[in-house]
């Protein structure tokens, strides 16, 4: 059973940092991607950022320049690293992991307010 566990979010006003941790039961080397999504209040779930097993990441274009996502493997933990934070940022993230299946952590409330 894998376990992705989020950590990180909370209320930071806009142009604030915040960093989501995602903890995996287990090694994260037997995923071939891992990431986070976001989804705001009433809208669908949308990609932030993947990184794959060999490190390569991807963004989407409207956190491209203020977000960075990272690997711990020998802590088993990917990281969302979110600088100059707006209002439009706020949702609840979740961490992806895939290999066979998709794996979701349950998710981390960030809200960029003032």
């Amino acid at each position: 059973q894998v376990q992705l566990v989020e950590s990180g979010g909370g209320l930071v006003q806009p142009g604030g940092s915040l960093r989501l941790s995602c903890a995996a039961s287990g090694s994260i080397l037997r995923f071939n991607v891992m990431g986070w999504y976001r989804q705001a209040p009433e809208k669908q779930r949308d990609l932030v950022a993947t990184i794959i097993s060999g490190g390569g990441a991807r963004y989407a274009d409207s956190v491209k320049g203020r977000f960075t996502i990272s690997r711990d493997n020998a802590k088993n933990t990917v990281y969302l690293q979110m600088n100059s934070l707006k209002p439009e940022d706020t949702a609840v993230y979740y961490c992806y992991a895939a290999h066979t299946q998709p794996y979701w952590g349950q998710g981390t409330q960030v809200t960029v307010s003032s």
